[in-house]
């Protein structure tokens, strides 16, 4: 009698533990597969290169990699869809760089916040600027349907009645901001980590002036009193501001671009045109022998020469990629004015000096070490790197040494280092313009608009056979 007690009191639990519904967190386990929506944009998800990028793609790919499951990625046609396949759980969340409104609360939940940006009237350089939303009565002012820029916008209208705009059920902000280089439109209205992130490749673009205070980013999920989702979305997020690792995905993004240089980028875009064909084959050839990207070497050989190969330095350093007759020697080239040669030195010494630092360091870290190293000497960095170490923070990382090189130039620092005084800020200064150059090479030269989103079917397949981008 007491064993078949204990049996039926098994077969209860065991039948009421079946019954219970999984939690979400559970479900996105057993089906082993993060169902993610995003837009196709600079500063969410796209294709550089060959391989997918963004900020957003980037925190989702390490979010499913932390639950142990693949990441997919679905482009909704435009924001209305994207909240309505929420509110119809037909995907997880979106991470897709969505402002907290209080209009999209009564729809679908939001996570932490991890960024903040401003909505900014964006104009076209040549066009008078406007001073206030008021001027903007013989201009086209197009926004994007259902953005929260609209939401903005009508805030606005309770004080100016007459302020009108029209909206964009197709494109994102993205397109919208090259419909403007293109003097399509007059006027637009974009998040300012979009501006900052599309200026270098539509350098016609300027801000008039903020429409709002700062706002939240954050991801958004469906509206459900199962928490679990969202908690372990918190606790990713708590855990990534801890270590540092989400402010170096946002320096990875945009530290290099918040320095924006209108003459500069125009003269890379003319010079991308005029000068970059005679050598591309060059550096193609160049970045098979040892392994790197082609356009990383030309973005540095612009850094170093603008594409000049006859280029002299007041120091003696000669040629497109600016060699000393020291590496020139070590290199084993014996004209620096070639192109051929000039390329290869500059190919094989970025080559030695990445194998040269330790193989523990992780992309794209090593790369820009390595180019840290080619403009300020192997000896200098290490320098920093153990200045970056006695104060706590990593040397194997670069935003956490690029903090520390400027240090060099300072007696008090530098009097504690083996190879003295450098200029510390020049280093970091040259990887900047080279992340900027390199990114503008990454663009699409030939039409000089912004990729277009592949349909889902390709993502798909590129999801598949694409790891991310690695610098």
């Amino acid at each position: 009698m007491k064993r078949t007690l204990s049996l039926l009191i098994v077969f209860f639990t065991t039948l009421t533990s079946c019954s219970q519904p999984l939690s979400q967190l559970e479900q996105i386990k057993q089906r082993g597969e993060l169902i993610v929506l995003s837009r196709y944009s600079p500063t969410t998800y796209h294709t550089k290169g060959e391989h997918f990028s963004g900020l957003e793609y980037d925190l989702a790919r390490q979010f499913a990699k932390r639950l142990g499951v693949k990441l997919k990625i679905v482009i909704p046609d435009n924001l209305r869809e994207m909240i309505h396949l929420l509110e119809l759980n037909r995907a997880d969340l979106a991470a897709a760089g969505l402002t907290i409104t209080p209009n999209r609360e009564k729809h679908i939940r939001f996570g932490p916040v991890y960024q903040e940006v401003t909505q900014q009237l964006v104009y076209r350089q040549g066009n008078k600027r406007p001073k206030n939303l008021t001027a903007l009565h013989n201009g086209l002012l197009e926004v994007v349907a259902d953005s929260s820029h609209i939401e903005q916008l009508q805030q606005h209208r309770q004080e100016i009645p007459k302020l009108r705009w029209t909206t964009n059920k197709l494109l994102d902000s993205s397109h919208l901001l090259e419909l403007l280089q293109l003097e399509m439109i007059d006027y637009t209205i974009a998040d300012s980590n979009e501006v900052t992130a599309l200026q270098n490749h539509l350098p016609e673009l300027r801000v008039a002036f903020d429409i709002s205070e700062p706002q939240s980013l954050a991801w958004a999920m469906p509206l459900s009193e199962d928490n679990s989702l969202y908690d372990e979305v918190t606790r990713f997020f708590e855990d990534i501001t801890a270590s540092g690792s989400l402010d170096r995905l946002i320096e990875k993004y945009y530290g290099h671009v918040r320095r924006f240089d209108y003459v500069d980028t125009r003269a890379i875009y003319r010079k991308l045109l005029t000068e970059l064909p005679k050598y591309q084959s060059l550096f193609e050839q160049a970045a098979d022998r040892y392994g790197h990207d082609w356009r990383l070497l030309a973005a540095i050989a612009y850094q170093e020469s603008h594409w000049n190969p006859e280029a002299v330095s007041n120091t003696g350093v000669k040629g497109l990629m600016m060699i000393t007759s020291a590496t020139a020697k070590e290199m084993n080239i014996d004209d620096r004015e070639d192109p051929e040669q000039s390329i290869e030195a500059g190919a094989a010494y970025l080559d030695m000096l990445r194998h040269r630092l330790p193989e523990r360091i992780r992309e794209p870290d090593k790369t820009w070490l390595a180019l840290a190293a080619y403009n300020i000497g192997l000896g200098h960095l290490e320098d920093a790197r153990i200045l970056t170490e006695n104060n706590g923070q990593n040397p194997d990382r670069w935003p956490d040494v690029k903090n520390h090189l400027p240090l060099l130039s300072k007696k008090k620092w530098y009097r504690q280092t083996r190879h003295g005084y450098a200029r510390g800020r020049e280093p970091v200064r040259y990887i900047e313009n080279i992340r900027r150059y390199y990114d503008i090479l990454l663009y699409d030269k030939q039409n000089n608009t912004v990729d277009p989103a592949p349909n889902q079917n390709e993502l798909d397949s590129l999801q598949q056979n694409h790891p991310p981008a690695a610098l």
